[in-house]
């Protein structure tokens, strides 16, 4: 059993960071970091993960809506996805890497549209009681570094298309979790070279694993 949780022998590590921050670039080498340990590993994504919850997701991502109809259908997503794939993962001792988790909504829908976090929260401790990620990393780049490059993308998304004030909201309560919960969470230059990234996050995990194996 884990010393960071105590009821479950896999560990739950999710990737946080506004849209343009590259954190897709290091999702996989965390997988690869974790396989090499001998553990065995589960990749996902939020919204998504399941077929229902990836059906949301194009609704998400591509239908116009409110903000408090887009935060319930976040939840509804990630509650089929907690349900169907993390926590049978993490209790067959399975990791599991996540794009996005509740974190997420709290920034996107809380600091960036307003929805209050009290609200959110409420809804999160309904959809998965006493689960959160064990390690939460946050690639962290101003906004307009990230909206240069997500002008390089063809086709984007409802989020992508968001405005750089939008995105200092999100930012901004990123940060602000961050500095709630450090212990838990990892903030990472995102502007430095993806290696440079890639060693930093890597050094924080073998410190993670090892404290989790400890006891």
């Amino acid at each position: 059993m884990s010393a960071l949780n105590p009821y479950r022998p896999g560990i739950f590590i999710s990737f946080e960071g506004i849209d343009g921050a590259g954190k897709s670039t290091q999702l996989h080498a965390v997988v690869n970091l974790l396989q090499a340990a001998g553990r065995k590993v589960v990749l996902t994504r939020e919204p998504g993960g399941t077929e229902i919850g990836e059906k949301i997701r194009d609704l998400l991502l591509h239908e116009s809506m409110r903000p408090p109809t887009e935060a319930l259908l976040m939840f509804a997503a990630r509650q089929e996805h907690v349900l169907q794939v993390i926590e049978p993962a993490l209790l067959n001792g399975v990791d599991v890497v996540c794009d996005r988790f509740t974190a997420a909504t709290l920034a996107y829908q809380g600091g960036g549209k307003g929805i209050p976090t009290e609200r959110l929260d409420a809804i999160a401790r309904w959809v998965h009681p006493g689960l959160c990620p064990d390690c939460i990393i946050l690639i962290d780049v101003p906004p307009e570094v990230a909206a240069q490059r997500l002008a390089q993308v063809r086709q984007r998304d409802r989020f992508e298309q968001e405005s750089v004030d939008f995105f200092a909201r999100v930012r901004a309560h990123y940060l602000q979790q961050a500095e709630a919960a450090p212990k838990k969470w990892l903030v990472v230059d995102g502007t430095q070279a993806p290696d440079v990234v890639q060693s930093i996050i890597t050094n924080h995990l073998s410190n993670v694993l090892l404290e989790f194996d400890s006891k």
